[in-house]
């Protein structure tokens, strides 16, 4: 199919930040164009909020930038090169990107065409909806960081078997594999992260598992948790010791408070491990376990290029991870791919109001923290 981009408007409605805490929708903004290699514009059909949405424009607002990061919704012009083979102008695709993004304000998910890295584009299945696949980009880049390189879990990328085509033989492993490879704590499973790592932990032969509020335990069971704990329970923490025979190497806190970190803290084995969080740990709580590394992982280094945030959430620019952001996006599509619902997305709730009813989900988002669902908007 030919480009349309000749045919695209040059005035678009997008929501921008006009300063800490604040955003506008506006209606005449410019639409992307595609300027370098390896991009595409994408019409967009669905965006998701998620907790950094609210967080970042709280925290560091670049005013005049569009904002937003998860979306969903159809090719209409790609790049001359560097593009993946397998995308084509007129695929239904899901993904990330920067928003909110002082160095390159034009670029964010609130848009009615968004100009995105090709090569962290997903193909979505025809049976997935654009509100389902909204929900892909963001879980899948943090959860991935935070599993395959930052805690460095043995099953590491690897989880894919390409010679394998089943659901069976994907997501089940042996059993003497399973009893062979280590635990792992997702704090905070029913989250879309949360969820999302407790998948491809399982498919990578680890053994999941996750805390939750009881109302969210079949949900978090579902995506393939061994075994769920009560985070409201103070006899949790042990509980997980006790299950695991005290030998829980690896933690990812995707809550990120002081309390999940020491409780997370508290359940890693006696002979300690690896500690992650999607948020900075208070320094003081390093001193509690010396035998756990901890770190915190800035997912938007996943486009290799320099993060320009306020204070700790900047990063200079690690082409790495833009390498391994290719690598681990490259996977998921052949999950995609063979279909059969390999690939589960996480739970939506569907709010109204297009770009207004967005605004609205800033507020709603930054007044609580949601579990077991994501707040999606068709557009």
């Amino acid at each position: 199919m030919p480009s349309l981009v000749d045919s695209l408007p040059s005035r678009q409605t997008a929501i921008i930040a006009q300063g800490p805490g604040k955003v506008a929708v506006v209606h005449d903004v410019l639409v992307p164009r595609v300027v370098s290699p390896n991009t595409a514009i994408v019409k967009t059909a669905a965006v998701a909020i998620n907790p950094v949405d609210a967080k970042m424009l709280d925290y560091s607002a670049a005013s005049g930038a569009v904002h937003g990061y998860d979306f969903a919704g159809i090719i209409v012009a790609l790049a001359e090169e560097g593009v993946p083979t397998h995308l084509a102008v007129g695929d239904r695709v899901a993904g990330l990107v920067h928003g909110m993004n002082s160095l390159k304000p034009e670029i964010g998910a609130f848009a009615d065409y968004i100009c995105a890295t090709a090569d962290l584009l997903l193909k979505i299945p025809d049976q997935m909806s654009f509100e389902d696949a909204a929900t892909l980009g963001m879980g899948l880049g943090t959860a991935g960081m935070a599993l395959f390189k930052e805690l460095n879990v043995p099953g590491s990328l690897d989880f894919l078997n390409e010679e394998k085509n089943q659901e069976e033989e994907v997501q089940k492993p042996p059993p003497s594999k399973a009893k062979a490879m280590p635990f792992i704590l997702i704090y905070g499973g029913s989250t879309a992260t949360g969820t999302r790592a407790i998948q491809l932990a399982k498919m990578s032969g680890l053994r999941p598992i996750a805390t939750c509020s009881p109302q969210n335990f079949d949900l978090v069971r579902s995506f393939g948790a061994e075994q769920v704990f009560d985070y409201h329970d103070e006899r949790s923490a042990a509980e997980i010791r006790s299950y695991t025979r005290n030998s829980l190497v690896y933690a990812l806190d995707c809550i990120s408070l002081s309390q999940t970190t020491q409780f997370c803290l508290a359940a890693i084995g006696r002979a300690g491990g690896r500690y992650v969080a999607l948020e900075p740990y208070r320094e003081r709580l390093a001193s509690i376990r010396k035998a756990v590394k901890m770190s915190w992982i800035m997912m938007l280094t996943i486009f290799g290029e320099r993060v320009a945030l306020d204070g700790v959430y900047g990063r200079d620019a690690q082409p790495g991870d833009y390498e391994f952001g290719k690598k681990l996006f490259g996977k998921m599509q052949r999950l995609l791919d063979q279909g059969e619902d390999i690939v589960r997305t996480h739970p939506v709730q569907l709010m109204g109001g297009r770009w207004e009813g967005v605004v609205k989900g800033l507020d709603l988002i930054r007044a609580s923290e949601l579990s077991g669902r994501k707040l999606v908007y068709s557009i």
